[in-house]
This record gives structure tokens, C-alpha cells and sequence, in this order.
């Protein structure tokens, strides 16, 4: 099947979030099923244009203006086809989406030129069988090609929208709206408008074909009010369409047995490589050099939706209880300054590194002992996928997919050597600070302890599983325009 995947980042190319590591991983696994896909990628000012070839020039409308940009060949270094869309006007940028903590005012004209050079490279340069779309960024694109349809045009391709957070959606002013070029009928309750806005998340769940988003658990959450973020409506309209298919994890940048930063290897018939990570990860963060203290950590965006004010809240209690905290991450600044606080109190067990930093993630995950991810929502989440590949038994939330992807701990699943982490459900520091004692507990007991770590390490999410689903996926979707059941209200 040809698929032309657009999103607005990929590793190792650009990297904010998880979304990225997905849009790395998962085109190269469905490649790897015997699939032709594509790639499509904004050419930030981060990306070098080496090795990269013109394919055409892009002239694109945006209201009353013309913008001009063009189309650039390459490839991933795993060898899959990437299109760049180069426009230095929008593009060519320090961020992604903003500085300074402020998103970009013309975000919505920058992404309404992608989504509209994302058809335009299905038009001219590799018609599809389908188009997959991700997150808000490419919300618009299933709008155009119902306006494709619409117009009788040749090409109004099937769509599959992907949810990967659906608490960001991409809202703008109306006074924004003719700058997309689409029918005043488009915005509409049933179209993309919203609450007196422009949503292109909106615009993705109603103009797509199939929906879907990266968990069954979260797809089931989004259907109501408390996750839903206010299109619950939406999406229960659409539940006969709306599928929930797990992350992945790619096992040849996430595997301790091939971790190129780690300083010692290991693998589930040895963990004295484990051992070894620990004590450097020890003196890297400035802790005392104690084989037998708990090492919790947590690598994550630090914001509510990550739980940081549970964390916050028991740490307290934990370093009182001889535990050590390793934290990275970036996000709100406030947390950055409730953190940075903990760990001046308690220089001795808490080490706080407020910055982005791949290779310390990877150190991090190898070297603790108990990764803490008490989410108030996961869509899907990846770090709990990678804590259990390195043998770090994580405690986390019953929410999205670390719901559907970690074996609570309980005598029947510890007898049956499934057990994979520890999870609470009540969003409160008491049900948290208990679940983590528990985790303690368990940690005191060298048989239970490993025979966790063996079953984390032993599970299988890699990517080849999920891109079957997704191959699934697509058949349905280009089954269903073929059929004559397009979706969306054209």
C-alpha cells in the first residue's frame, strides 16, 4: 500500500514530544511490512538542506496572499522517502510552534500552507492509496480533500486521522478562517468550527475517514466529558470510526543491549550492567553512591498532565524514607522552580535537570531502580514502554495507554511472573505516595524485584505489532471510499 504520512515532526530530525518518536519509528516499521511510505515534513531552520533535492516550487494561497515555497527530497537514515516543504517565511524559525513560551501568531496560516503542500505532493508527486494525518498540525488536510471532492477533482484520497493529545487542538479566531481557503459553509458546528473558533483538530475527526488514537483505553476516555477536552461530542458521533491502537517502542534505539549511552550493557540474562548504570547515573546526578537506596526517577514534560504536582507533593515523604529522585525534563515554570527548590532542600537524595538532553534520558531509564509516571491523563505514553524494557519497574496511573501496557502487581500476576509495575487510580498524593510504598516494598525483596524485571523486560511493544494494526487500518479505510462510505460532510 502507498502511504503518505505528514506530520510536523520526526526523529532525528525535530523532536518536542513523544509525537516525534512515533513519526520516526512507525513509517519505518510499516516499510519494513513491505509498505511504500513517504514521509512529509515542514523544513525547519534546525533541518540542513545537504543531501536534500527540488522537486517542485509550491505557489499556495493563503487569503489575499500568495506564498511561495517549494517541495525537497530525502531520505530518513533508515532509508524512507521524506518531502520537506520548504518556505522560509514560515518555517525558518527558531521553534517549531513558538519561543519564548508563546506560540507563533500565524500558526494556523503555516500549517493550512503544510496541509495544503501535503495534497499538492499527493497531486504531483506520489498519489497515495491513503494519507495519514497527525495531531493538529494536519487537521486541515482531510478538509481539503473533501474539498477536493467536492470540486469533482481527481485524488480526493481517503484519510486516517491519528489523536495523539487531544488537549492540544489547534484553536484560532474566525476572523482566521478565510485564510484557508475553504467554504464558508466549512465553518459550521458540523465543520470545523468551534466554540466560535477555527479547530483543526476538529477538522481532522470530522472530514477523515477513520480516526484513531494510541491506546483503546484512551479512545474509550476521549468519549467523555473528563477527557474529552470538549469534543467528546464529536467523537462519540463517530465511535463506529474511532479505533485505539498502542505505541510502539523502537527496541534499536531503546534496548539496554544495544544502548550506545549507556556505560555498561545488559540484557535480561545479566543485569550486572544494570547495577553499573546505577552507580553512574549516581555520580553523575551528585547522590551518594548507595547500591541499595531506591533510585526513583522521571523523564517527562513538566506540566499538570503529567502528574508533577503529585510528584511534588510526596517527595517530601519519600526522601524522609531514604529514596533518591532523579528528574529531567522541561515544561511549566512554575514546576521548574517548585524542583528547583526540592533539590536545593535536599541536595543529597534530589537531582533536578531542567533541560532536554537524549543521552541522560537514556541513562536515566538504565539507572533507576522505579520510573514514576502518575499521569492525569496518557494518551499512550513511551517511557513506561522504555522503563520496562531496562528492567525500571514503573508506578504509574490507571489512564490511556499506560492502563493498557503495564500488569499490575498483584499476588495472582507476581505467582504468574507477569507483573510489570505498580498502579494506582485515585488522582490524589495519598493514593500515589501508597502505590510508590508498595513499589518500595516489592523493591526490598530480591526475588519479587527481579522476576518484575525480567517480565518488563521480556514484553514485547515494538513497532512491528502496532504498524500491523495500522496496516489494518488502512485497508479499512481505502475498503470504505472504495465502498462508497467516505466519512465527513463534504
Amino acid at each position: 500500500m502507498k502511504v503518505l504520512y505528514c506530520v510536523s515532526e520526526a526523529v532525528p530530525f525535530v523532536k518536542t514530544g513523544g509525537l516525534a518518536d512515533v513519526a520516526g519509528a512507525l513509517p519505518a516499521a510499516l516499510a519494513h511490512l513491505g509498505h511504500d511510505v513517504r514521509l512529509v515534513l515542514p523544513r525547519y531552520r534546525s533541518i540542513s538542506t545537504e543531501g536534500l533535492a527540488p522537486l517542485f516550487p509550491l505557489r499556495i494561497t493563503l487569503g489575499d496572499a500568495t506564498v511561495e515555497g517549494a517541495v525537497l527530497e530525502g531520505r530518513s537514515p533508515a532509508g524512507i522517502p521524506i518531502y520537506f516543504i520548504e518556505c522560509p517565511r514560515l518555517f525558518d524559525r527558531g521553534g517549531l510552534y513558538g519561543e519564548g513560551g508563546r506560540d507563533y501568531a500565524d500558526n494556523l496560516a503555516r500549517f493550512a500552507f503544510f496541509s495544503q503542500a501535503v495534497v499538492a505532493i499527493a497531486a504531483q508527486a506520489f498519489p497515495p492509496d491513503l494519507i495519514h494525518c497527525n495531531d493538529w498540525h494536519t487537521g486541515l488536510v482531510p478538509a481539503y480533500l473533501r474539498l477536493r471532492e467536492r470540486a469533482r477533482q481527481q485524488g480526493a484520497w481517503p484519510a486516517l486521522y491519528t489523536v495523539h493529545n487531544i488537549a492540544l487542538q489547534g484553536s484560532f479566531p474566525a476572523e482566521q478562517f478565510p485564510l484557508l481557503g475553504l467554504p464558508r459553509d466549512y465553518l459550521a458546528p458540523e465543520g470545523l468550527e468551534f466554540w466560535g473558533q477555527v479547530n483543526c483538530m476538529k477538522a481532522g475527526l470530522v472530514y477523515a475517514d477513520l480516526i484513531n488514537t494510541v491506546s483503546a483505553t484512551y479512545a474509550r476516555e476521549i468519549q467523555t466529558a473528563e477527557f474529552g477536552a470538549g469534543l467528546e461530542g464529536v467523537l462519540v458521533a463517530r465511535h463506529r470510526d474511532l479505533y485505539g491502537v498502542l505505541n510502539g517502542v523502537d527496541y534499536t534505539q531503546w534496548d539496554p543491549r544495544v544502548d550506545a549511552y549507556l556505560p555498561a550493557r545488559y540484557d535480561p540474562e545479566d543485569l550486572d550492567g544494570k547495577r553499573l548504570c546505577k552507580r553512574a547515573l549516581q555520580k553523575e546526578a551528585g547522590l551518594e553512591v548507595l547500591p541499595y537506596a531506591p533510585l526513583l526517577a522521571m523523564v517527562s514534560r513538566l506540566t499538570d498532565q503529567k502528574g508533577c504536582d503529585l510528584v511534588a507533593a510526596v517527595l517530601p515523604a519519600l526522601v524522609e524514607r531514604g529514596v533518591q529522585f532523579a528528574l529531567l525534563g522541561t515544561g511549566d515554570p512554575r514546576y521548574h522552580a517548585l524542583f528547583a527548590h526540592l533539590a536545593r532542600d535536599h541536595p543529597r537524595h534530589v537531582f533536578i535537570a531542567l533541560r532536554f538532553d537524549e543521552a541522560l534520558a537514556h541513562r536515566i531509564e538504565a539507572g533507576a531502580d522505579i520510573f514514576l509516571m502518575p499521569s492525569r491523563f496518557e494518551p499512550s505514553g513511551l517511557n513506561q514502554l522504555y522503563s520496562m524494557r531496562y528492567g525500571t519497574v514503573p508506578v504509574v496511573r490507571r489512564t490511556g495507554g499506560l492502563a493498557d501496557s503495564v500488569t499490575e502487581a498483584t499476588p495472582g500476576t507476581l505467582r504468574d511472573g507477569v507483573a510489570t509495575g505498580f498502579v494506582f487510580d485515585a488522582y490524589s498524593p495519598l493514593a500515589f505516595l501508597a502505590t510508590v510504598d508498595r513499589a518500595l516494598d516489592a523493591f526490598r525483596d530480591p526475588v519479587v524485584w527481579r522476576r518484575m524485571q525480567l517480565a518488563g523486560m521480556r514484553a514485547d511493544f515494538s513497532w512491528d505489532r502496532s504498524a500491523q494494526r495500522y496496516a489494518a487500518l488502512y485497508r479499512e479505510a481505502v475498503g470504505r471510499r472504495v465502498g462508497g462510505l467516505a466519512a465527513g460532510s463534504p
